[in-house]
């Protein structure tokens, strides 16, 4: 069996796509001004003070639900630490990048990485209200290279 770039050994799956994901947060209201009015995002969906959808890319794009923090849900996410939220990554991309950041900055939107040059894309990095890393990339993910 010859296995092609993006097939495993078990055969291709039907194709699925990436429609959205949910973080928790601890402030719904607080994520929206920062989402919506902050980053430029459509709010789709405010039934704060418990959950928000906010559209990234157009009508077509994918969307981050925004779901408050539930202390009485033993599997929630108040027991993860800020160090923990750093770690996830919201990646998105732009073919605009250094636009992007004017516009942002403009905004009042504060930058832990200005645009820069990674060995595989140029990006930059902000963090959301809550400590998630919110990635901005310039081009299609994966598509400049990895050396």
């Amino acid at each position: 069996m010859t296995v092609c770039k993006g097939e495993s050994k078990i055969g291709r799956i039907i194709e699925v796509r990436l429609e959205g994901l949910t973080l928790r947060v601890a402030d719904v209201r607080r994520s929206i001004e920062f989402y919506s009015n902050k980053l430029g995002f459509t709010l789709e969906i405010d039934k704060a003070p418990q959950f928000a959808m906010i559209r990234v890319g157009g009508p077509t794009g994918g969307t981050i639900g925004l779901l408050v923090h539930d202390g009485s849900d033993p599997f929630g996410s108040n027991s993860t630490t800020p160090h923990q939220r750093a770690g996830i990554h919201v990646e998105l991309t732009t073919d605009h990048l250094d636009s992007l950041y004017e516009q942002l900055k403009g905004r009042g939107v504060e930058f832990v990485e200005p645009p820069h040059e990674e060995p595989w894309e140029r990006s930059m990095r902000v963090r959301d209200p809550d400590g998630y890393t919110i990635e901005f990339a310039e081009g299609r993910r994966g598509h400049r290279g990895v050396t």
